[in-house]
């Protein structure tokens, strides 16, 4: 393996189109279309905001870990990114709705409805969900056990309980009941030039001392208005629809599945951890030992990226 090797292959290219009737934006690092020959996708769940954007490191490193074998893809969450000026947020508004496409179960029916179109049965999955990707993933495998999953790996999984969590409890009454009250200033933000927002962006980054600055670009497309909104709706139903572990799904699949826990995540107490290790004692479960953030990808992309190549590659021999 060439870790030197800096040409095209470490480029990525983004892709837009309708999904479910929604606008979907896809980062691909490696083949831009999958073929038969192509044995493996690594394809990464985003958490909410799901913008891939943010994941651009952390896919970059896992590429170039894997020795440019494997193209690595992120979907984002429907409507979860600024369309390009020839397409809107959404095909069908009416369709949209009916479809509820912007909820939670709407967007794992849009990772299915993805996969179903983009990648080829006989082509198997290496999974990583962030945070709700996590919980994505796992009704992903219960909806269609048919998926050939190599393995799933979910970090900072928010996968039960979310609204008892120390997060939750402050983020509920807002995304269930006042969320309409934040749309006016995200409304005013969006009105503001991109230099000025972008310095906004820093000022509230300032304190993170190893800032990953591919990060702001993504952060300012939140800012664009409708991403928000539909981040935080989608974020409205987590609350209300992540309540119990799914024990059954998780059971099928113990042997494919890698958690790894924050061990001061905020959305995830160290208590999750240690019972659902409890309960599968054979299953793969991970504590951080490196006091990384819920939100890895703000600093720490490359390192939370070499921890899953060192997880899976005795599974992906090349």
């Amino acid at each position: 393996m060439d870790d030197t090797v800096t040409d095209g292959r470490d480029e990525p290219q983004t892709d837009f189109s309708y999904c479910c009737g929604a606008i979907t934006e896809v980062l691909k690092f490696g083949s831009c279309r999958l073929h038969s020959g192509h044995k493996v996708l690594f394809l990464i769940i985003p958490g909410n905001p799901g913008v891939v954007g943010f994941y651009r490191t952390f896919m970059q490193t896992l590429h170039r870990m894997f020795g440019y074998h494997h193209p690595v893809w992120a979907v984002s969450h429907a409507g979860h990114c600024v369309p390009p000026d020839s397409m809107d947020m959404v095909e069908d508004v009416s369709s949209a709705e009916e479809r509820d496409v912007f909820g939670l179960s709407g967007q794992i029916e849009h990772k299915l409805a993805f996969l179903r179109r983009h990648v080829p049965r006989e082509t198997s999955l290496v999974l990583v969900g962030h945070s709700i990707g996590s919980y994505i993933i796992l009704d992903i495998m219960k909806r269609n056990p048919d998926l050939k999953v190599l393995k799933a790996v979910m970090l900072f999984p928010t996968i039960e309980r979310m609204a008892e969590t120390p997060q939750g409890k402050v983020m509920t009454p807002v995304l269930c009941h006042m969320r309409y009250v934040a749309y006016l200033p995200l409304f005013l933000l969006s009105l503001l030039p991109e230099v000025l927002k972008a310095s906004l962006i820093k000022l509230v980054f300032g304190g993170i001392r190893s800032l990953d600055h591919t990060v702001v670009q993504p952060t300012l497309g939140l800012l664009s208005g409708d991403c928000a909104v539909n981040a935080m709706y989608m974020g409205g139903q987590e609350m209300r629809t992540v309540l119990e572990r799914d024990n059954i799904t998780i059971k099928k699949n113990l042997d494919k599945l890698i958690f790894y826990y924050g061990a001061s995540d905020h959305w995830c107490p160290v208590q999750y951890y240690h019972d659902i290790k409890q309960d599968f004692p054979l299953g793969h479960f991970r504590l951080c030992e490196s006091g990384f953030r819920h939100a890895f990808v703000l600093d720490a992309g490359e390192e939370v990226a070499s921890m899953v190549f060192e997880w899976i590659r005795g599974d992906l021999r090349t």
